[in-house]
C-alpha cells in the first residue's frame, strides 16, 4: 500500500531582501537601476520521510525550524525548490486561522464558503449544516459576522467543517492551541475518531503533551533540517531533553 505523504529531499528556499524599502516608488527605481540586492534563505533543506495511511504524524521544533513551511508544501500551498512531494488522497489543511473565511460574513455564510473552498457542494454543505453548529458549539452565533469572534470561536468553526466529511489526509497547524482546554480535549477525540477510520493526521504543536498524546512518529525540524524522524517517545525524549 503506497504511504499517504512521501517527501524526498524536499528543499524550500525564499529570496530575503538586505535592504529595506520605504516605499513602492523607491522599490521600482532601485529595481530598475538594478540596486535591489537578495539573500537566500532555506526554510526547508532536503527533507525526506514517509507517513503512512491512518498515522497521526507530528512535527516538533523551535520557531523558525521550518515546521509550517513543511505542512504549507504537504498541503500544495508551496512549491518545493527542490525535490519530490506526492500525496495520495484528498487534504483538508488547517493552516492558517481564518484561512478560507470572510471575516465580514456570518459563521452561517462562512460555512457555506469555506465548504466550497474546501471542494464540497452547497447540498453536502446543508446536509452538515446543523451537525458543524453543534460540533463548534456557536449555534446562538450562527448569524453573527466572523470579525466579531475570538480567536477560539474562528478555530471552532475551522476545525469543525474540515473534519465534518473525514478527509484522507488532515493537516494541522496550531490551530488547536487556540480554543479552551474542553474544546480541544473534544478534537483530540475527533482526531482519534478519524484515525480508527483511516485518515491521516499530520500535526504541529507546540504542546510536547499534545504531540505524545496523539502521535506515533514524530519529525524533529531544527533550522529547516531533520534533526531526528522516528516514534513519538524516542523523539519526544530527545526534544524535551536538548
Amino acid at each position: 500500500m503506497p504511504a499517504a505523504v512521501t517527501l524526498q529531499k524536499v528543499s524550500m528556499h525564499f529570496n530575503m531582501s538586505r535592504e529595506r524599502v520605504e516605499h513602492l516608488k523607491e522599490y521600482f527605481i532601485k529595481l530598475l537601476k538594478h540596486e535591489l540586492f537578495y539573500e537566500e534563505f532555506a526554510a526547508l533543506k532536503e527533507i525526506s520521510l514517509e507517513i503512512e495511511k491512518g498515522d497521526v504524524f507530528g512535527i516538533v521544533g523551535l520557531n523558525g525550524s521550518g515546521k509550517s513551511t513543511l505542512l504549507k508544501v504537504i498541503a500544495g500551498v508551496l512549491r518545493p525548490t527542490a525535490g519530490t512531494v506526492r500525496v495520495q488522497g484528498s487534504i483538508a489543511p488547517l493552516i492558517e486561522l481564518g484561512a478560507g473565511f470572510d471575516m465580514d460574513l456570518t459563521a452561517r455564510e462562512n460555512i457555506f464558503l469555506n465548504g466550497a473552498v474546501l471542494g464540497f457542494s452547497r447540498a453536502q454543505m446543508r446536509e452538515r449544516y446543523e451537525e458543524i453548529l453543534e460540533f463548534s458549539e456557536l449555534q446562538a452565533f450562527s448569524d453573527v459576522p466572523l470579525k466579531n469572534f475570538s480567536s477560539g470561536m474562528v478555530a471552532r468553526v475551522g476545525f469543525a467543517i474540515a473534519t465534518i466529511t473525514r478527509p484522507d489526509i488532515l493537516i494541522i497547524d496550531e490551530i488547536l492551541a487556540v480554543g479552551d482546554f474542553r474544546f480541544q480535549e473534544k478534537c483530540e477525540r475527533r482526531i482519534r475518531e478519524m484515525m480508527s477510520g483511516g485518515t491521516t493526521v499530520i500535526l504541529v504543536s507546540h504542546s510536547i503533551e499534545q504531540i505524545e498524546r496523539l502521535c506515533s512518529r514524530v519529525l524533529w525540524l531544527e533550522k529547516g533540517r531533520s534533526r531526528m524522524l522516528g516514534s513519538m517517545r524516542e523523539v519526544c525524549e530527545a526534544y524535551k531533553n536538548s
